[in-house]
């Protein structure tokens, strides 16, 4: 086999994974075939427009082309293929294993005894064993080092994916990563690939069940820890107690607290996910993760939360919800992206859409979502601000001396993320999660109410 410092790698699947692996590999020197089912996309990263909002992204794929196609023929030219298209969950929450099936019968065809196959796409315990291989297996002359680990054959390895959208220290090509394969020859490869991309450790597990099991690990950890301090984020505001506060308190302490943040919800392709994948595997051996379903229950609760917060607001203050107009800020589930897959401020949008208010909605990341351009512009129409991604341009701009001058009558903050003792000092009344800071009103003259059939 080629060197895999000098390798044909393709990769499948160019979403928020995918494509920036590709790009790594390419800048690292590999030769790299992308492939996607997206014809639109294909067509951009072919002609080096931009298929994000991040710049730096659309910058190494210009500097470092890879070749795009919706072709999966072309990974017979590959010693590397790495699989990275999505696992989502169906509505009903159950492990949706569509994509990744219909992506491997796609590749089997033209798949060949001494290819690496690295699938990182995030999948719990056992559907390496259950799924993949049995799939592959269907094609009879193809030798699997999971089956018949001698040569020439198919080496199988699971390499869950890690990247963290928005962060410029922790990024594809410096944050560690995980593997297991079949067999020590398999395994080999794999970590050579990943070594010559990445500026970090390559953890080797002794099984591809326990590589499956790490992400999951990792993901729950994090939805648990949130959906405690949720928890007693909904306990403090009752108890008046600035949980932001507390959380900086704890943290002072040099060991066994880790600091989790409150706020509107979960989103994301991966902690809002990846639970339900353990949750169902649990169920098939026999065992119910109570503590998972909690986690998720509490979590999935906090848009409705938000919108309470809203509501409470309204009354106590004795605004007339057909008379106010909220503005929505922030539609993506994380701030500086464009991402809005899981996002809570969907549901917060769905929610408020089903209300009585008038409604604008703003996020520089997701125009096709907004119904206003801007955030000074939302401020001129609004009584009401609603803050449900932290992105810094929208932070920046509601200042207290903003929100003032504009007449904002509240603020209800999904994120923490604004000035909760100016807002009110400037006598706004500020509704944080596991915060609040009142103030004396003196609301804006009622507009007429605004039809609902002509509110966006």
């Amino acid at each position: 086999m080629t060197s895999s410092k000098q390798a044909t790698v393709a990769v499948v699947g160019l979403g928020y994974v995918g494509l920036p692996v590709a790009a790594l590999a390419a800048q690292r020197g590999h030769t790299v075939i992308g492939i996607d089912i997206d014809e639109q996309k294909v067509a951009a990263i072919k002609a080096h427009r931009p298929v994000s909002t991040d710049t730096v992204l659309t910058k190494q794929l210009k500097q470092h082309p890879i070749v795009a196609t919706t072709d999966p023929a072309l990974v017979a030219k590959a010693q590397y293929i790495i699989v990275a298209v999505p696992t989502p969950v169906t509505e009903d929450n159950s492990p949706d294993l569509r994509p990744l099936k219909q992506a491997l019968k796609d590749l089997l065809p033209h798949l060949s005894p001494g290819q690496v196959l690295i699938i990182e796409s995030t999948i719990n315990p056992g559907v390496m064993d259950e799924v993949v291989i049995p799939l592959l297996a269907t094609r009879n002359d193809l030798a699997l080092d999971a089956h018949e680990p001698k040569e020439p054959s198919l080496h199988l390895v699971h390499c869950p994916e890690r990247i963290n959208p928005g962060d410029d220290t922790w990024t594809v090509r410096t944050i560690p990563r995980v593997l297991g394969g079949y067999t020590s020859a398999g395994t080999k490869l794999a970590q050579d690939f990943y070594r010559s991309i990445l500026d970090a450790e390559v953890t080797i597990m002794n099984s591809v069940t326990e590589a499956e099991a790490v992400k999951i690990m990792e993901n729950t950890f994090r939805d648990i820890n949130i959906a405690f301090i949720n928890e007693m984020a909904k306990s403090f505001d009752k108890l008046g107690i600035d949980i932001t506060k507390v959380i900086a308190g704890a943290s002072s302490k040099p060991f066994a607290f880790m600091p989790h943040y409150p706020g509107n919800g979960v989103g994301g392709h991966c902690i809002s996910v990846d639970p339900y994948y353990m949750i169902e595997r649990g169920r098939q051996v026999g065992f119910d993760h109570e503590f998972l379903k909690l986690a998720r229950q509490i979590n999935d609760s906090m848009p409705a939360y938000t919108v309470s917060l809203l509501n409470t607001a309204l009354r106590e203050h004795k605004l007339i919800p057909e008379q106010t107009t909220v503005a929505l800020l922030g539609l993506a589930y994380k701030k500086n992206i464009d991402d809005v897959r899981e996002s809570p401020a969907l549901t917060i949008l769905n929610l408020l859409q089903d209300s009585p208010v008038a409604l604008k909605v703003f996020d520089p990341y997701v125009p096709s979502r907004s119904t206003i351009g801007s955030v000074p512009e939302a401020l001129r129409q609004a009584d009401v601000v609603m803050l449900a991604c932290d992105h810094d341009e929208i932070v920046r701009l509601l200042t207290p001396a903003a929100l003032a001058k504009a007449g904002i009558t509240i603020v209800i903050d999904g994120k923490n993320a604004l000035d909760a003792e100016g807002i009110a000092a400037a006598g706004i009344s500020y509704r944080g999660i596991g915060r609040r800071r009142s103030a004396v009103l003196t609301p804006k003259p009622q507009a007429t109410a605004t039809p609902s059939s002509a509110r966006p």
